[in-house]
């Protein structure tokens, strides 16, 4: 992140809502507050475990039959490891598999545990983790750990070219309910409605849309004067998907990288613009 933390803080006076999820949230709001950010927490997004661990379980009782695991988010390193532990199967058994990761925070999460990564592409979506993969899949047994809900790209493109492959789901996300009432109101208030809003996985924007909408449709009325923020390109289709526009994308895949986009952003803004205005973080 480019942006570092000054006596004047570029970001002071902006009032900031971090809807991750409520385990993931933490990192984010710190270095938003560090850019003199008002924080406030409201979930998005919840993660639960899948109604049923037999697939998982068994492929991971099979590691031996894999020459590949792919993980494409710290969720899903964490599902992998909790079942691992369950099952007490040593980390040791993953050391002859080749590990794939989708970006830098996943990649983190798996050498925390003392497993090498070999694969990271130097774009954080799925289809530079299909493109890093290319000529080295043929005919491989593949295990991919994911969300019960996820795009087909990996398990698509890399049936294409030859690969045998297992997916597995690793855990699910759901729409915590409860926030609804807690955004509309945040929404509706002139004093508290957020100036950015910004996504970090097409999961927030689904999840964003059902909330504000679900029984009011209304509510879109209160995004009119909101400019919307996305962690990269496959977000930003997202939000177009369902008929909302894309303001701001981050450079870099990754949350330093949305952060720095969006402080950028505003203090060009206030460069020619003296109100303050505040941010919304999905």
């Amino acid at each position: 992140m480019s942006l570092k933390p000054t006596n004047h803080r570029p970001l002071s006076r902006v009032r900031v809502l971090v809807g991750r999820a409520r385990h993931q949230a933490g990192a984010l709001s710190s270095e938003l507050r560090k850019l003199g950010t008002q924080v406030i927490e409201i979930p998005f997004i919840e993660i639960r475990k899948p109604r049923s661990y037999r697939p998982l379980d068994s492929a991971l009782r099979n590691l031996r039959d894999y020459d590949w695991l792919i993980l494409t988010s710290v969720n899903g390193v964490d599902a992998v490891w909790a079942r691992l532990k369950r099952l007490h199967i040593r980390t040791s058994k993953l050391s002859h598999l080749k590990v794939a990761a989708i970006g830098p925070a996943t990649r983190k999460a798996i050498e925390n545990r003392g497993v090498r990564v070999n694969v990271m592409p130097d774009e954080y979506i799925a289809e530079s983790v299909v493109k890093s993969l290319r000529n080295r899949i043929s005919g491989r047994r593949v295990l991919l750990a994911r969300a019960k809900v996820a795009r087909d790209v990996i398990p698509r493109e890399l049936a294409k070219l030859g690969a045998k492959l297992d997916v597995v789901e690793a855990y699910e996300t759901v729409v915590p309910a409860s926030s609804r009432a807690r955004l509309l109101s945040c929404l509706r208030d002139p004093k508290r409605r957020p100036d950015v809003i910004t996504f970090t996985s097409s999961s927030t924007v689904r999840n964003f849309v059902k909330l504000i909408v679900g029984k009011n449709a209304r509510a879109t009325r209160y995004l009119q004067a909101v400019r919307l923020a996305s962690i990269g390109p496959v977000t930003s289709s997202t939000l177009r998907e369902l008929g909302l526009p894309v303001h701001i994308e981050a450079k870099e895949y990754t949350i330093p990288g949305l952060i720095d986009a969006i402080a950028n952003s505003l203090t060009r803004q206030k460069a020619t613009n003296a109100s303050t205005r505040n941010v919304f973080v999905l």
